[in-house]
């Protein structure tokens, strides 16, 4: 389910293949056999596009990015305009496939267009601080302004229109003369100001439902007073607009839209209309306010624990680094400067690279291996290790502190209680898609011995970071502990 969800420019493709389809079957009498014929021929032929959607979608890049955009040109600059221009080729009467090819390229075209334009965009005019600030209130105030104006300049360009205006009456039709709206300017300042006094009228009604009865009323009192709230407001005030509208002389030259009497109920159901359809709107933005309010919450509680956890886990490293030169020290090895300089590149990494929220994996590579090669200086018998990575790309980012946590525990639980030869593999795969970690060592079961904090702030750290895309097992059998992790990346 967690693949199908990510495709979701797929899926768009998909119901717009069943729109099409749908469109093909009005007037047929055999509407379920063309509807399917319409169907396989889009989802045959157009195919590619789906393909192509379905891989950039998993890969888990941009269109333009990397071999995605090798694959987007061949297809939607290729592959496209060449099947659009044979099926228009083919076009005739009697031929349903050709058609629905053709349609469909077109409406390919133009989707793949707006899903561009929505990527690489919208997401960029979110940040612009006008748009950000601009509130729903604010936003369909401006949208009944540009309304008005239009109806506005279409009423203008319908005067003396034998279509449109009669003596009685002014039908406003779909059409705009920028001459006709110049030569009677004054004109169309006063029928859009009297206009946009219409849409005010609703506008009042939806403001008050927006930051009083929803937000206040609904929300605290629930809907019985909602429902009081909303009656009351329209009958207080529904008669007083409704003389307003009536008395305006643009309402007269479109034949009377609005009666002479106020009080008529056509009024009130308007009223009451305007507050029915924004309810829900208004119900779904609240929603998105709680739920945006909460997942912040619950990202300051993930941050605020992950640095409780990182804290905890520092320590529990210095003690370790200061074991090693504590026993390097004894011996007085000549290695002693060397390894103290190596103990200052681990102290550092811990301490500085652990305050970002992600390194690169060949960054963590090393880290894992200065601390192997330290701990062999302790080790008094041989180590049989093995290190096998296989790495795609050095600078995938992961999170820092992970992989040592096995390394770790298994020199400290493993390796060092070893009585006989002792071993070590490790075996790490990563690519733009996952990282995959396994450990094995040597294993010597000693009882009354505390866990310790490494592994349970692992677990936590992953399920924090790496929440339902991640994998943990650790098992010991024969004297062999085996731990496992696997961490999607997508």
């Amino acid at each position: 389910m967690g693949a199908l969800a990510r495709r979701k420019d797929t899926w768009l493709y998909v119901g717009l293949f069943c729109w099409i389809s749908i469109g093909f079957t009005i007037g047929r009498d055999d509407y379920w056999a063309a509807y399917f014929q319409s169907l396989l021929a889009s989802l045959g032929l157009w195919s590619p596009v789906l393909v192509v959607t379905w891989v950039r979608e998993g890969s888990g890049m941009g269109r333009f990015m990397g071999r995605n955009r090798r694959i987007w040109l061949g297809c939607f600059l290729g592959y496209l305009p060449l099947l659009l221009a044979l099926s228009a080729a083919l076009l005739g009467p009697g031929r349903l496939i050709w058609p629905v090819v053709f349609t469909g390229g077109l409406c390919i075209a133009a989707l793949e267009c707006v899903l561009a334009v929505e990527s690489h965009y919208i997401g960029r005019l979110r940040e612009v601080k006008w748009v950000r600030r601009l509130s729903l209130e604010k936003a369909v105030l401006i949208s009944i302004t540009g309304l008005a104006l239009l109806l506005g300049a279409m009423a203008v360009s319908s005067l003396d229109n034998p279509l449109y205006h009669s003596g009685k009456q002014l039908l406003i039709g779909f059409e705009i003369h920028f001459l006709k709206i110049a030569a009677r300017f004054p004109t169309f300042i006063s029928y859009s100001l009297q206009l946009l006094v219409m849409y005010l009228a609703g506008y009042f009604f939806f403001y008050i439902n927006s930051r009083w009865l929803v937000p206040v009323i609904l929300k605290e009192r629930g809907i019985l007073y909602y429902v009081l709230c909303s009656s009351a407001l329209i009958g207080v005030f529904y008669p007083f607009w409704g003389q307003l509208l009536a008395g305006l002389p643009f309402s007269k030259i479109l034949g009377g839209v609005f009666s002479a009497n106020p009080f008529v109920a056509e009024n009130a159901f308007g009223a009451m209309l305007v507050l029915l359809i924004s309810l829900p709107v208004l119900l779904a933005i609240q929603w998105a306010r709680q739920n945006s309010l909460i997942t912040a919450l619950q990202h300051e509680k993930s941050l605020a624990e992950l640095d409780l956890l990182k804290q905890q886990l520092n320590p529990h490293f210095f003690f370790n680094t200061l074991n090693n030169l504590y026993a390097l020290s004894l011996q007085r090895s000549e290695q002693t400067p060397e390894s103290i300089l190596q103990l200052s590149e681990l102290m550092r990494y811990v301490i500085y690279k652990a305050r970002e929220p992600f390194v690169r994996v060949e960054e963590e590579v090393k880290y894992l291996n200065d601390y192997i090669q330290l701990q062999k200086i302790r080790l008094k018998r041989s180590l049989d290790l093995q290190f096998d990575m296989e790495i795609a790309d050095g600078t995938i980012l992961i999170a820092p502190l992970l992989l040592i946590v096995f390394v770790e525990n298994a020199f400290k639980h493993g390796v060092e209680n070893a009585e006989g030869p002792a071993f070590l593999h490790i075996i790490l795969k990563a690519d733009c898609q996952s990282v995959r970690f396994n450990c094995e060592n040597s294993y010597e079961p000693v009882s009354n011995v505390q866990t310790g904090i490494g592994l349970t702030n692992l677990r936590r750290r992953l399920a924090l970071l790496y929440p339902g895309r991640h994998r943990i097992t650790t098992a010991a059998d024969n004297g062999v502990f085996r731990a496992s992790l696997e961490i999607d990346l997508l």
